[in-house]
């Protein structure tokens, strides 16, 4: 199988639906529902298309493997984001390329295993870099796996649309990429069946791409008598979604609410004001079905290809301009005479020059003449006395002048010295009680590169931690050396209400010293993504643990679902 280069995203996509002919069992991350940490997915709503089969669900169980496990010597085990209908997914890493993957893992005798490599083998051979690339499908030891890429830089469509609609140029570009890249596939014979938001990725480049080509829809058994009739209707309802926030059926689905009962399939711009006409309209032709049209009565749209083609028929819609904001009008700061509050001519007209003010005449400018002469006089007088009086003070204070001390520039040699930065030499996962939340991505905390994080898992209640549960998460910084601390500077990923972080001294990086026995030393509780946490005076310590006890409500991601999480990007200590 050939290698790619890519990371992985996560493949098991339940979010949120079960097929309407299969029922999955609920889904439990590794295995440890005491934690109450939600999956990556979840399965608690209906499928919309296609048809599924539960032949034989319940003779086979997961394969019964842990963090750590390894596969052919090389996929290392490192997180179960999935455990339904008989199998499971993991996030990996691939330590002969030293880089995450995904695995899907299956007992070799489930009834999908062969339809399952099958689908992998298929999708592997079309090579199309718009589809989250299948790397490897091995049957060994009474498994299957299937390994993929990973994409730690892409998002879902489900955890962008909990923001709200995408902007009519995002929604245009998501529309004609994944249109185009379904059409590539049936041309091949390959389907989705399975094309939710969740399988719907936009990458930091602003590229769509899809993941679980053919391999999602076998994982769970759902198959068609009309393929690309069942993409396209799916295509249909990701535009819907992207232009309203709603999922164009009554039933609500992947965090969105349905449409109202009763109201039947209606055109997005009658869902919500400001929807662009023909990106409505397109959608409405995707979704059509039993005689249900755009509202220009156009034909609908069967085949991915058809739809290629109607989107190519449509004016073209072009990004936003940049914003572009004016600078300020100049301003001359030196006062001319006679120009004074005048307003800007015209350019290229004749500026009039002012004519002279006249010479002041008769008695009364006599006057103020000889007025103006005297007050000069007495003001030269005056200058001249003083200037004579400090002239003999000077030398009067020459011998007194050199035996001043040097008070100013002590006092200047005593201010305080700006905050020097403290270099972090290494750190851990500090776990007080149940499992690490993902202890191999301490490191990007510190590594200068704010794009990566370390995350912590999602979990039911919140914003505050149940200790009973899981009493906090955090990291243990190691300083090198005992270091005079000022503050720390952490960067947050996810806002709103509300986070709570506090720091202990500590002892060692080991996770064996409760945090009874450590020294707070500093805490602080925010709402933005920021948090400079000031260190009481005069502490010193090598290791200082960064402790989280309360988090705010997030969006799900390629990580885990939808709940109460914190990310932390970047850490700086001072002192």
């Amino acid at each position: 199988m050939v290698e790619r280069s890519t990371a992985a995203v996560d493949v098991a996509d339940n979010s949120g639906d079960k097929p309407l002919t299969a029922k999955a069992d609920q889904s439990t991350a590794d295995g440890v529902a005491q934690n109450r940490e939600r999956d990556t997915d979840s399965s608690e709503s209906t499928e919309e298309q296609g048809s599924g089969g539960n032949e034989g669900l319940n003779r086979t169980s997961p394969p019964e493997l842990h963090s750590g496990h390894k596969l052919a010597r090389r996929y290392r085990l490192e997180e179960c984001v999935t455990r339904l209908d008989g199998f499971s997914s993991w996030r990996a890493v691939d330590e002969k390329l030293r880089r995450a993957v995904g695995v899907h893992l299956l007992p070799a005798d489930h009834p999908r295993a062969r339809s399952v490599l099958a689908a992998a083998r298929s999708s592997a051979l079309l090579g199309d870099p718009r589809f989250v690339q299948v790397l490897d499908a091995v049957e060994e030891n009474d498994l299957v796996y299937v390994v993929h890429e990973w994409l730690p830089d892409a998002t879902e469509l489900t955890a962008l649309l909990a923001a709200g609609p995408l902007e009519v140029h995002e929604a245009y570009q998501m529309v004609s990429q994944i249109s185009q890249a379904m059409a590539a596939a049936h041309r091949e014979g390959l389907a989705h069946l399975k094309l939710t938001p969740g399988a719907v990725l936009r990458t930091s480049s602003g590229q769509w791409r899809i993941r679980g080509l053919a391999v999602n829809a076998a994982l769970r058994g759902i198959s068609s008598d009309t393929p690309q009739r069942s993409d396209t209707e799916s295509i249909g309802a990701l535009l819907y979604a992207t232009l309203t926030q709603r999922w164009p059926y009554e039933n609500d689905a992947y965090g969105l609410s349905g449409l109202p009962k009763g109201v039947g399939l209606i055109a997005p711009d009658q869902v919500r004001a400001g929807v662009h006409r023909g990106l409505s309209e397109l959608a409405m032709r995707a979704l059509a079905n039993d005689g249900a049209t755009a509202s220009r009565q156009e034909p609908p749209c069967t085949t991915p290809e058809e739809l290629v083609k109607a989107i190519g028929e449509m004016p073209r819609i072009r990004p936003p301009e940049p914003a572009f904001t004016a600078p300020p009008e100049y301003q001359r700061t030196t006062y001319q005479q006679g120009n004074y509050g005048r307003p800007p001519a015209h350019p290229g007209a004749t500026q009039p020059v002012p004519a002279p003010l006249p010479p002041l005449q008769g008695r009364t400018g006599k006057a103020l003449k000889w007025a103006v002469s005297a007050l000069l006089i007495a003001a030269l007088g005056l200058g001249s006395w003083q200037l004579a009086d400090a002239l003999m003070d000077h030398g009067k204070s020459d011998d007194t002048g050199n035996t001043r001390t040097t008070d100013e520039n002590d006092k200047s040699s005593d201010q305080v010295k700006p905050a020097q930065p403290i270099t972090i030499k290494g750190a851990a996962e500090y776990v007080a009680k149940g499992d690490a939340q993902a202890a191999g991505d301490v490191g990007k905390t510190y590594d200068g590169n704010p794009s990566t994080y370390w995350r912590s898992r999602s979990f039911l209640d919140g914003p505050e931690m149940q200790p009973s549960f899981k009493p906090g998460v955090g990291i243990v910084y190691d300083l090198g050396s005992e270091q005079a601390i000022s503050s720390a500077s952490i960067g947050l990923r996810f806002g709103g209400d509300h986070t709570t972080v506090t720091l202990y001294a500590t002892d060692s990086t080991s996770s064996s010293t409760p945090i009874s026995s450590m020294k707070k030393i500093g805490t602080l509780t925010t709402n933005g993504t920021t948090a400079k946490v000031k260190v009481d005076k005069n502490v010193k310590s090598r290791y200082v643990l960064m402790w989280f006890t309360a988090l705010p409500h997030a969006p799900g991601d390629q990580y885990s679902g939808a709940g109460f999480k914190q990310a932390v990007t970047d850490v700086k200590f001072t002192g």
